[in-house]
């Protein structure tokens, strides 16, 4: 996907449950897709939901744009690092 500078606008924030949030960027008006996180306890930690929401997305877009934009690999990365920062701030409270 290359370098590129946008600003993370969170549209949804539940403790422990969830979190979303859309991205401003270049493209004016914006595209108005989110992206978002679902936690639910399972055996023994957390159960992690990530989605993606199109449907807001502008007509005019849907026909320029090959989905999904974000490839697997970056998704599983952004789980990492998510599972990374969990387990860090576990150890620095215990």
């Amino acid at each position: 996907m290359g370098r590129y500078d946008v600003e993370v606008v969170i549209t949804a924030y539940e403790p422990d449950r969830e979190i979303a949030w859309t991205i401003l960027g270049t493209i004016r008006p914006p595209l108005q897709h989110v992206y978002g996180y679902r936690l639910e306890p399972a055996d023994g930690g957390t159960r992690v939901v990530s989605y993606c929401d199109w449907s807001n997305l502008r007509e005019d877009y849907r026909s320029l744009l090959t989905f999904p934009i974000v490839p697997e690999s970056a998704l599983k990365g952004t789980l990492g690092i998510l599972d990374r920062t969990v387990r860090r701030r576990r150890t620095r409270a215990a």
